[in-house]
């Protein structure tokens, strides 16, 4: 019988990595078999390169060193045995004496397991996922701790890189829900502004001539136009609204904006404008320029702490292919003297979705509706900054070649006749539709009122006689006004249709219908309406 050594066994604890404890353990015998277990674990732990396991003494003092850790910390072993594993904690981390709870953690639930920042030799911060056990001889006595660290510093870019994508897309469909809301609100404001314009035609045709009711008059047209003004903003920010690209004076516009500016900055704040003199016209929406001008300010607002300088300012100048632009453009620019940006985020600042404000404090969609604005004008956007300094966006929008148009000092077109025309106005809204027929019968019209397109249909296939249909495009039922126009072109080819709507005519679709986006003018509409009566009669309706 082969009597059994009373020694004790001998165990070599390295750690836990990935949920596996390693663990040799040796018989009792003698030396040189020890000797040669030791050799053989020292050389299993020597070849495990993605992670960096080593023992530490009950004082945190690092006893052990393989290659995983000299791999992704940069330390050799002679350079890193006997220092305090603190070492490779941050030093905010080092003075709130995390290194110290995570042993403390170890030693009284029997394992410590975190993830967080950790420092490398050269000072380069990696993700590391981090396990601690401690080890007690055969009595139970604290001998130190086995420690295994994996960076997995890929592992959360991937995962912030995920979790960035479904906030974009949270906040993709968060906007596509605001833009429908708010293009339904623009519509139904775009029908009350209707009514009130056509309300101050009606008034000024009327009443016109009686002292001082001329200027009332005036004052509500105004009013009608910076409602028009603002809604028109709405629906491009809801994208129910198409560009509409004009020649307009810059220096008119940026200046007609001061006291909308004054108000969209703090107090603490001053504007200034730097306007070159003599200012090419530039060619583009005016509205959407003032939108693009507007978010550069608000920007400029959050980059300044406190007590700063926004200046506004405007310059010709011509490109030669630079940035892929050619030619003559006028350079708007928005400059700031805040905190500037980051040089490795600068040029990210036109993508959709970024942004280096808080959380709640913007979208990230500023400045790309500003970059996608410029390019589908024909020029281009530019962004400049330097930390703690400030920052400079400019617009490059094209010149405009043509003249400026009169303007619309003249609001009282030519009168237009009528001459009993039968005209069937569809319109369901009840504030809209008697305006609408008091104006266009005050101009000699003969109007027929339905309310959808259903009793449209009704109206025509019953036999009443019409010269034209003029009908809404959104409209409730199963008939809206772009169904409804179909169907006539279809019956009736020789009566004249003529479509509004609140929304952006790109809507429509419909090939050779003329649209006229609300509120507008009676006169105009007359106008339109004597267009398309007389093509109808003309051979070929040409």
């Amino acid at each position: 019988m082969t009597r059994r050594s009373s020694a004790p066994e001998y165990r070599s604890i390295m750690g836990r990595g990935a949920g596996v404890v390693v663990v040799e353990v040796l018989p009792a015998g003698s030396i040189p078999e020890i000797v040669s277990g030791e050799r053989r674990f020292q050389m299993l732990v020597e070849s495990v390169r993605d992670y960096a396991i080593y023992l530490l003494d009950p004082q945190g003092i690092v006893s052990s060193w393989n290659s995983g850790a000299e791999r992704f910390k940069g330390y050799r072993a002679d350079e890193i045995i006997g220092q305090s594993f603190s070492l490779f904690y941050s030093v905010d981390d080092q003075k709130a004496g995390v290194p110290q709870r995570a042993l403390a953690t170890a030693l009284a639930e029997g394992k410590f397991e975190a993830e967080g920042w950790r420092i490398r030799k050269d000072g380069t911060r990696f993700w590391a996922n981090v396990v601690i056990d401690p080890i007690r001889d055969e009595g139970g006595t604290l001998i130190g701790f086995a420690k295994v660290t994996r960076d997995i510093t890929e592992r959360r870019r991937t995962q912030e890189a995920l979790e960035e994508t479904r906030q974009a897309l949270f906040q993709s469909q968060k906007m596509e829900a605001v833009g429908h809301l708010t293009g339904g609100m623009a519509h139904d404001f775009n029908n009350l502004l209707q009514a009130m314009s056509g309300c101050l035609q009606l008034v000024g045709k009327r009443a016109g001539h009686v002292a001082g009711v001329q200027e009332i008059l005036d004052s509500g047209r105004q009013a009608v136009d910076r409602g028009t003004r603002v809604i028109r903003q709405l629906m491009a920010f809801s994208r129910r609204q198409s560009l509409q690209p004009e020649a307009f004076d810059v220096r008119d516009q940026l200046l007609g904006m001061r006291s909308f500016l004054d108000r969209a900055l703090r107090a603490d704040i001053r504007l200034e404008f730097d306007l070159e003199p003599d200012l090419w016209p530039a060619m583009a929406d005016p509205v959407q320029f003032e939108l693009a001008v507007l978010n550069l300010a608000t920007n400029a607002r959050d980059a300044i702490p406190a007590d700063g300088l926004v200046v506004i300012g405007a310059s010709n100048i011509k490109r030669r292919g630079e940035g892929g632009l050619h030619g003559a453009f006028v350079r708007v620019w928005v400059q700031d003297d805040g905190r500037g940006i980051a040089p490795e985020t600068l040029n990210r600042v036109f993508e959709p979705f970024f942004t280096t404000k808080g959380v709640g404090r913007g979208t990230g969609l500023g400045l790309s509706q500003v970059y996608g604005f410029c390019q589908q004008s024909g020029g281009g956007a530019t962004v400049e900054s330097v930390l703690d300094r400030g920052t400079t966006v400019a617009l490059l929008l094209p010149r405009a070649e043509a003249a400026l148009a009169a303007g619309e000092d003249d609001r009282r077109p030519a009168v237009v006749d009528g001459d009993g025309a039968r005209i069937l106005l569809v319109e369901d809204d009840p504030v809209v539709a008697p305006v609408v027929m008091a104006a266009l019968e005050d101009l000699g019209y003969r109007v027929l009122r339905a309310t959808s397109g259903e009793e449209a249909l009704r109206c025509l296939e019953g036999g009443e006689e019409v010269d034209l249909l003029f009908s809404d495009v959104v409209m409730p039922g199963s008939v809206d006004g772009i169904a409804l126009a179909r169907t006539v072109r279809l019956r009736l080819p020789a009566l004249a249709v003529v479509l509004t709507t609140g929304y952006s005519e790109d809507h429509i679709g419909l090939e050779g219908v003329p649209v006229l986006s609300k509120p507008y003018q009676i006169e105009a509409l007359a106008k339109i309406f004597q267009e398309e009566l007389a093509r109808r009669k003309r051979p070929n309706g040409r």
